[in-house]
């Protein structure tokens, strides 16, 4: 089966003849003739397989004919995760829409500025391109009109949902007339896609193409274990130097990640850049554009470059972090063996992680081979296998004695029968060379007195002498002396009065009956009780 059985408009058929494509994909003979005849279509298809051309030709075989519905807005509306996917689309439209008259496209994606967007959405381009988030802008300002759209495409739909795009979806899908036509491709069908895909399309053709074995074969997958950062470094010094890798894409887990690699390799001599979310459009179309001219060797990034690169020169892609998902790591492999290229992809995994290599291989329905680079070999913790009888992974409790089994720990003696020496029998533990019950503190012993006779200041607690002295009546002057030479006799008390002692102050004035209500001072008079004088100067103003 060639192209031209397919049915498409002789005009892209000529602008396929200049690619150098013949020749459909499976994806491409089973979904163009079924979108020629307007059906809505849900495909499952795996990274480097053709999808691409299998909705921009179908939908540009449309666009070839002239629109019948009113309005200025575009016709196709592509919508894809990634800034890079989005002008790699663009980049593909032009070509096979080349020999279209006045075909005129626009891409709207994020990081670029909003002039030149809404310069190219005044001459009412037929193929639009977007990011979701940057076509929500747009859409907000009132600068979109989806009154003639007729084709919708969701790229990487199952992307776009791991990104947090499904309300701005929902919210554009919305505004799309009910009569388009909805082609969603994804890598799965399953779970949260097939939802919003059965929400979004009308009566949709499935269509899921298998992986062959011999696409599998173009790239050979490796598995390095490691200890830490500082082995992983050490490893991937080693792989950077091998003499058959013409350029590299070295994945990372986080942005922060991907800057501080490549500078290290920067400083150690490497033609080196990162690639990552934060940073602006135009550097990073700069540079992809130094990697596909082979001014940049060593590519770090992150999952925003997954998807969406489609470089010839990359040989190796290099798993620094594993991907946390096994739908990432296809499509990060998938950078390399494209268009029937062989390629090499390793991944880094530390021992911790071997959960996440069951899960690749449970993806991909393949074993991947482990593989040790001679000198740098991880220790046999990081790749000891699980043993199920014990519990955990085998040689754990064996090392060094295992643990249970150490001198000391789970051996020892009960502590009934401990003794401080193996010649004296259980029980009867010693403090030094005295026996128990008789110990010492310097030379008193503290059990020759009984309870309740210790002394203090030469009177013991619970026999004070009535004679004795308190320390709150010690006379004054003498305060700091405690003993009972110091201290004057404890006035006697007579009834409710005390006696003024001898070279005393003066007595209190008694209060003869508490009970009674204190006697009131005469107001006529002043006050003497407190032995001062009578104020001389009468009750009124006073000036200081």
């Amino acid at each position: 089966m060639t192209f031209a059985t397919l049915g498409l408009n002789p005009l892209v058929l000529k602008c396929l003849e200049t690619t150098g494509y013949t020749v459909p994909s499976e994806v491409q003979r089973q979904a163009v003739p079924a979108a020629l005849e307007g059906r809505d279509l849900l495909v499952s298809s795996h990274t480097g397989s053709g999808k691409t051309a299998a909705f921009l030709l179908p939908s540009l075989h449309k666009l070839a004919e002239p629109s019948t519905l009113p309005g200025n807005g575009p016709r196709l509306l592509v919508l894809c995760p990634t800034r890079e996917l989005a002008m790699q689309v663009q980049k593909q439209a032009m070509i096979y829409g080349a020999g279209l008259r006045k075909l005129r496209t626009v891409c709207l994606v994020g990081g670029a500025p909003f002039g030149p967007q809404f310069q190219a959405l005044k001459v009412n381009p037929e193929v639009m391109i977007a990011t979701p988030g940057r076509l929500i802008d747009h859409l907000e300002r009132g600068r979109i009109d989806f009154s003639r759209l007729e084709v919708l495409v969701l790229d990487e739909a199952d992307r776009m949902l791991d990104m947090g795009f499904i309300e701005d979806i929902e919210h554009i899908v919305s505004g799309t007339p009910a009569s388009r036509q909805t082609l969603l491709f994804s890598a799965t069908l399953d779970g949260l896609v097939g939802k919003i895909a059965a929400e979004m399309t009308n009566n949709a053709l499935r269509i899921s193409v298998v992986t062959q074995e011999d696409q599998k074969a173009n790239i050979d997958q490796r598995i390095l274990f490691s200890d830490d950062i500082g082995h992983k470094h050490r490893m991937l010094d080693f792989l950077l130097r091998d003499v058959d890798l013409t350029q590299a894409l070295i994945f990372t887990a986080t942005k922060r990640s991907a800057e501080e690699l490549s500078e290290t390799l920067m400083e150690q001599g490497h033609s080196a850049a990162a690639l990552h979310g934060d940073m602006p459009q135009h550097k990073r179309t700069r540079t992809l554009q130094r990697l596909r001219d082979g001014q940049t060797r060593f590519l770090v990034a992150t999952d925003v470059a997954a998807r969406g690169i489609d470089v010839a020169g990359i040989s190796h892609v290099i798993n620094f972090d594993a991907p946390r998902q096994a739908e990432d790591y296809v499509h990060r492999i998938g950078r390399t063996g494209r268009a029937g290229r062989t390629g090499i992809a390793i991944t880094m995994v530390h021992g911790k992680e071997r959960h996440l290599v069951r899960e690749i291989e449970r993806y991909i329905g393949q074993s991947v081979r482990v593989d040790v680079i001679a000198g740098l070999e991880p220790s046999p913790r990081s790749e000891r296998p699980f043993d199920k009888n014990r519990g955990g992974k085998s040689g754990y409790g064996n090392k060094s004695g295992g643990y249970g089994n150490k001198s000391g720990y789970g051996n020892s003696k009960p502590w009934g029968e401990r003794s401080a020496s193996t010649d004296k029998p259980a029980g009867e533990r010693t403090w030094g060379d005295k026996p128990a019950g008789e110990r010492t503190w310097g030379e008193k012993k503290w059990a020759d007195k009984p309870r309740g006779e210790f002394q203090s200041r030469g009177q013991g607690y619970g026999q004070r002498d009535a004679q004795a002295p308190r320390h709150d009546d010690d006379s004054r002057g003498n305060t700091a002396n405690h003993g009972a030479g110091n201290a004057q006799p404890r006035p006697e008390r007579n009834g409710n009065t005390w006696a003024k002692p001898e070279g005393g102050h003066a007595a209190k004035p008694a209060w003869v009956n508490k009970s009674d209500a204190r006697p009131a001072f005469k107001s006529s008079g002043p006050r003497t009780d407190d032995h001062r004088p009578a104020a001389t100067k009468p009750r009124g103003r006073q000036s200081w």
